[in-house]
């Protein structure tokens, strides 16, 4: 493969015995770089030319074998300083060095970590000057390490298989990234014909945390959204909460996820029952359940310390995030100075945080994947959450959004180099576990957040935060509103007839409210929770899911306004007559029957629409009202109900349609509809292979293989 082919030209002074010469360049580059600070740093000096070849040497046997010794007790250090603690430590042991030499002079221990710093540069620079492929240098050495000792029993493993998860890209966008070299490497495997492309219709929650929790643990049911309101608990579940995480995994896992024989989990919000876990968001130590917690065999954030232990790392991705720093500033600023809409604030801590997903943790989760590959785990998921970061902020597929998608691509040729040449056979499968839609934000689009725009219709008070104020013709928007309603459409006047009517019979008592409760109300006794381009309403005052029938009785202005409304595609109502009825503005779609009334309010949602709708329908903790964003064919767009402008969650165009690529070798998996369908085609893929399946007893290897990856690792 092209990829793999230029992947093969790095690493080119590892072979025909160029070791030493290698070893050789470097110390004395060191050396040269110790006269450099001679000269320029006050406060160190070394007068005579063999102490600078001296401390080099010194130097470097420090950073290679007696620092990590040291960092197994300092690795804490690293861990909670994002690797500025290396070099402290780091310093400490440098001063040693320099005391050590007759004749060099230092100043102190913050002159040792100046000098430390420089020497991390240097080692960066010349790694990147002289082609060296740090990967290449690792695997290469434990592949002779274990074709010594394995004695051909590698041959009875089958091949493990790493899953790669770019989050949030869209099987258009992906399709398009290919075609127009933003994913070179996934070009060249679909131009040699070693993968396949297919695309994926994601579950109505269209988000992270529905999608990875059934591809990983082979169900997602009663997942709403990334967050939804509990009524029996007076709680909102967050996917990305560690102790909800924590719950949700325990509510769905069995025991045999995609992960649980021999697997990783890498930067997921969830396990998958994987045995070793790095920056994943269910398997924080203080809140895994016991019953989970015994699998853990490593420290959760293992490929954390790992990476971060070394200094080197720590330099090389402090300074790419500070490019991409940078990357953001001048993206920000060039869509203020075209007036390029949709678009959102990206000021304050934005971009001092965006290197968190865009760099670091890419960069931690590659170094994880690759220590898999080392020990020869079977299976491997981790999920790369850049690109779905910046498109939130800046477009689905704007320059620094796709920018983003061609690092992202960088490492995944850099996992396909290092499977090459890995002690154990892998398979790459690259997905996504949905897409997104763009769009004007509602909040922006119509000068009040949805969760404001409930509580006002059922008589909540919505002050304006401190430090803003309402624009001054919001008044002329709500007025055109009111008046769009008095008209409305063909089921906002039927179910406003039926108000009327039903006003002769009774006088509509409605609830007391106001009660206080750990949620956030929007009026008394409503919670709206807001999850991409879903809203979920609840009625706190009411045990279990209210019917339509009572909640047209006590608030009769709330659901034909909702359905009016422009930023509305359609909401859900439990009736008690019809069961499972879906409303639009024109017109009605009764799930349990199939009739519609009017035009068919899921018709631009796609074929798959009323099913996913009825399974969210029998949810336990399905709320009284679930509403979704109006979705624009013509433009392509919707408004999301959270101030984004990529953004997904709910129904309607990108959203809805992750993507897999896959090796031609295995069954092809036609368009599984639900993350719990992809799940049973990974696990398919896996038994094909001729992994075993989960509670059957781990596939056994070789006395000598687990040996050799104790020795390997060390």
């Amino acid at each position: 493969m092209a990829a793999a082919e230029s992947g093969q030209e790095k690493g080119r002074l590892l072979r025909g015995g160029r070791t030493v010469a290698r070893v050789l360049v470097i110390w004395i580059v060191v050396s040269g770089a110790l006269h450099l600070l001679d000269v320029w740093l006050d406060g160190f000096a070394m007068p005579h030319w063999w102490q600078r070849l001296v401390c080099a040497f010194l130097l470097g046997v420090l950073a290679s074998v007696v620092w990590p010794l040291i960092m197994r007790i300092a690795m804490p250090i690293a861990f909670f300083t994002l690797g500025v603690g290396s070099f402290l430590v780091l310093g400490a042991g440098a001063l040693a060095v320099f005391e050590a030499v007759p004749g060099v002079r230092i100043d102190g221990f913050g002159t040792a970590v100046l000098v430390v710093v420089a020497m991390a540069v240097v080692s960066v620079a010349l790694s990147s000057l002289l082609a060296i492929d740090q990967d290449e240098v690792f695997f290469r050495r434990a592949a002779r390490r274990r074709q010594r000792h394995s004695r051909g029993h590698d041959a009875e493993l089958p091949p493990g298989v790493v899953f790669l998860q770019i989050d949030g890209l869209g099987y258009d966008i992906a399709r398009r990234a290919i075609r127009d070299g933003d994913m070179p490497t996934l070009a060249a495997w679909l131009n040699e014909g070693s993968h396949s492309l297919t695309r994926w219709h994601t579950d109505w929650s269209s988000q992270t945390g529905a999608s990875v929790c059934g591809i990983l643990h082979g169900s997602n049911h009663d997942i709403l959204g990334f967050r939804w309101y509990e009524k029996d608990r007076d709680h909102v579940m967050a996917c990305a909460h560690p102790s909800d995480a924590a719950e949700i995994e325990r509510r769905h896992s069995d025991g045999g996820g995609l992960l649980s024989v021999d697997g990783a989990s890498h930067g997921n919000l969830f396990s998958g029952d994987a045995e070793h876990v790095s920056l994943t968001m269910s398997s924080v130590p203080v809140l895994v359940p016991k019953k989970l917690r015994h699998r853990r065999h490593h420290r959760v954030g293992d490929g954390y310390y790992a990476y971060f232990a070394n200094p080197v790392n720590a330099v090389r991705t402090f300074i790419i995030a500070l490019v991409d720093v940078g990357r953001e500033l001048i993206a920000s600023t060039r869509q203020r100075r075209a007036g390029v809409l949709p678009r959102v604030p990206r000021g304050g801590l934005y971009p001092l945080a965006r290197p968190g997903t865009t760099v670091i943790s890419r960069d931690v989760v590659v170094s994880a994947i690759l220590g898999d590959m080392l020990d020869g785990r079977s299976v491997v998921y981790a999920d790369f959450l850049g690109y779905d970061e910046v498109a939130h902020h800046s477009g689905i597929e704007r320059f620094d959004t796709l920018a983003v998608l061609r690092s992202i691509d960088q490492q995944i040729a850099r996992l396909h180099r290092a499977s090459r040449i890995a002690p154990r056979r892998y398979h790459l499968v690259v997905l996504s576990d949905h897409g997104q839609t763009q769009g004007n934000a509602f909040s922006q689009r119509f000068g009040e957040s949805i969760q404001e725009y409930i509580g006002r219709l059922c008589g909540g008070t919505s002050p304006v935060a401190p430090g803003k104020r309402r624009q001054a013709e919001s008044w002329q928007m709500n007025a055109g509103l009111a008046e769009a309603a008095a008209g409305g459409g063909l089921i906002a006047r039927r179910l406003r007839a039926r108000v009327e009517d039903a006003e002769c019979a009774d006088d509509r008592p409605r609830t007391a409210g106001g009660a206080p409760g750990e949620v956030t109300r929007v009026a008394p006794g409503v919670v709206a929770v807001v999850s991409g381009h879903l809203a979920m309403v609840s009625f706190t005052e009411h045990e279990g899911r209210v019917d339509f029938e009572t909640i047209e009785r006590e608030f009769p202005e709330l659901v034909p306004t909702l359905v009016d409304h422009p930023g509305v595609g359609f909401i859900l109502v439990r009736s008690r007559e019809f069961g499972p009825v879906v409303l639009g503005r024109d017109g009605l779609h009764r799930l349990a029957t199939g009739v519609v009334i009017g035009e068919d309010p899921l018709l631009p949602y796609g074929p798959h629409a009323a099913e996913l709708i009825r399974r969210v329908d029998t949810f336990p903790h399905c709320a009284d009202i679930m509403i979704n964003s109006r979705y624009d064919a013509d433009s392509d767009q919707a408004s999301p109900f959270e101030t984004h402008v990529g953004s997904h969650g709910g129904l309607g165009g990108p959203q809805q349609h992750g993507f897999i690529a896959f090796p031609k070798e295995f069954p092809a998996p036609g368009e599984p509809v639900g993350a719990e369908a992809v799940h049973r085609v990974f696990r398919d893929w896996l038994t094909f292979l001729g992994h075993p399946e989960p509670g059957s007893g781990k596939l056994e290897e070789p006395e000598e293989i687990h040996a050799e990856r104790s020795e390997v690792r060390s």
